[in-house]
């Protein structure tokens, strides 16, 4: 069985937005299994046309080139369904391919994860 990696992504600062895809885009290149949490201003990251926004001066490539990466790699992406009414949006607002999960959701993948990272 594949290890696996648990991203908590809680902010859409650049500065905590970046390491998130960077370190899961290793997790993926040594084959283990990746699932990326969004909530509070992290779900701007999922958020259509969101990505685009957030930049970092220095970056090796762009946000939304990281975030296809990603998914590219299979990573499983979950949106916090129980933040959205809470910061004004909605579903539908979301990109393609995203899940939806409260905090049994979360907590029940970091229980199983080798490793659990929060930003």
């Amino acid at each position: 069985m594949a290890k696996k990696m648990v991203i908590f992504c809680g902010s859409d600062n650049p500065e905590k937005a970046f390491p998130p895809f960077m370190l899961g885009i290793g997790a993926q290149v040594m084959d283990m299994e990746l699932m990326m949490f969004f909530t509070m201003s992290g779900l701007n990251i999922v958020r259509k046309g969101g990505i685009e926004k957030i930049k970092l001066k220095g970056a090796p490539k762009p946000l939304p080139d990281f975030l296809n990466d990603i998914i590219e790699g299979g990573a499983k992406l979950v949106a916090c369904s129980a933040v959205l009414d809470m910061v004004g949006m909605k579903k539908e607002e979301l990109i393609d391919g995203v899940e939806f999960g409260g905090v049994a959701t979360f907590v029940d993948e970091a229980e199983t994860a080798d490793i659990v990272l929060t930003f």
